[in-house]
């Protein structure tokens, strides 16, 4: 009786640590699934579309590394958006100074401009302005003019374009088109679309050569 007592408690005895680690396995487990979820506090609120503060009749200004101005941006009321790190102005004004000096001014309803201005769209009434300057030798190159409904400025590369009707204006010439895209570094103009224009001749002058 003994001898099947030993060697029933001797089978016990030998299964019995691989019943421990299965039965502490298993508590395990169902600790993990059963314990409440402890909040995160690194967790983070979705960012929605919606504007994190806003200002009235402001003035933001762009500087290059040596102090200089490049660009400043006026308006009644702005909002910025975090998500898209955007600004949105009511009744914007720019003025941008590239390297050379040249002025560009622009003016709209409504815009919406990077963090750093350096890329605007404007939305009605929309105007862009470079102001005449001095080109190489004496020649001076007129005033440049862009108009419409819409336009999207890159002031610092000096690029205009625009999915809608624009009326360009350079000097006394002036033209139409139902888009348009213009690249002053490149010397590029694109007009596409009902293209109508008026050039205007140029004065002979004084020297008859």
């Amino acid at each position: 009786m003994r001898s099947r007592t030993q060697r029933a408690w001797d089978r016990v005895a030998a299964y019995l640590p691989v019943l421990l680690m299965g039965l502490l396995a298993l508590g395990s487990w169902w600790l993990v699934r059963n314990a409440p979820s402890v909040p995160s506090g690194a967790a983070q609120v979705a960012v929605t579309h919606e504007p994190d503060y806003f200002m009235h009749h402001f003035s933001v200004k762009s500087f290059a590394a040596d102090g200089s101005l490049l660009s400043e941006v006026r308006g009644d009321m702005g909002r910025h958006y975090p998500d898209t790190d955007t600004l949105e102005i009511d009744r914007m004004r720019l003025r941008s100074v590239d390297a050379e000096g040249r002025l560009t001014h622009a003016s709209s309803e409504r815009a919406l401009s990077n963090a750093d201005g350096s890329e605007v769209q404007l939305f009605g009434d929309a105007r862009v302005v470079r102001d005449a300057a001095a080109g190489p030798g004496s020649a001076t190159q007129p005033q440049l003019s862009f108009e419409g409904e819409y336009l999207h400025v890159w002031p610092q590369l000096e690029r205009v374009r625009s999915n809608r009707p624009v009326r360009l204006t350079r000097g006394k010439d002036h033209f139409s088109a139902e888009n348009l895209e213009y690249d002053h570094r490149a010397q590029i103009l694109q007009m596409q679309g009902k293209v109508r224009g008026t050039l205007m001749p140029k004065n002979s002058g004084k020297n008859p050569r």
